[in-house]
């Protein structure tokens, strides 16, 4: 089985609605997994920070409460998260020093209940 934590490539969530966004971080939660989304770091915590509570299961893609989370794919077939992806991978390239260190990533995380390193 694929750890889903420990994938490096980019990874894109479809939503039960069925839209699908890219993911910027991701955690693992003692109810599920906690989901950082691109620029939440310039959000509410509410808005930028989610917590889809269920049981994670699959080897890639993997499923989590009638939520679908994938590799984004290079060429990806949808236009939506390609593009999304693009606009996080340009910001953190030009504004890279306005993003959290991985430390207070995490902290954040603990804060909120996630498990970094899990």
């Amino acid at each position: 089985m694929a750890d889903l934590l420990t994938v490096t490539a980019p990874l894109a969530m479809r939503l039960p609605n069925g839209e699908t966004h890219c993911i910027a971080e991701i955690y693992k939660h003692p109810k599920g997994l906690l989901v950082f989304w691109p620029f939440w770091h310039l959000q509410e915590p509410e808005e930028g920070i989610q917590l889809i509570k269920g049981w994670l299961s699959g080897e890639g893609p993997w499923r989590i409460a009638n939520h679908v989370i994938s590799v984004l794919a290079c060429h990806s077939t949808e236009a939506c998260p390609a593009e999304e992806y693009e606009q996080w991978r340009r910001y953190l390239l030009t504004h890279g020093g306005e993003y959290p260190p991985a430390p207070m990533i995490e902290a954040i995380a603990r804060k909120l209940g996630g498990i970094p390193g899990a």
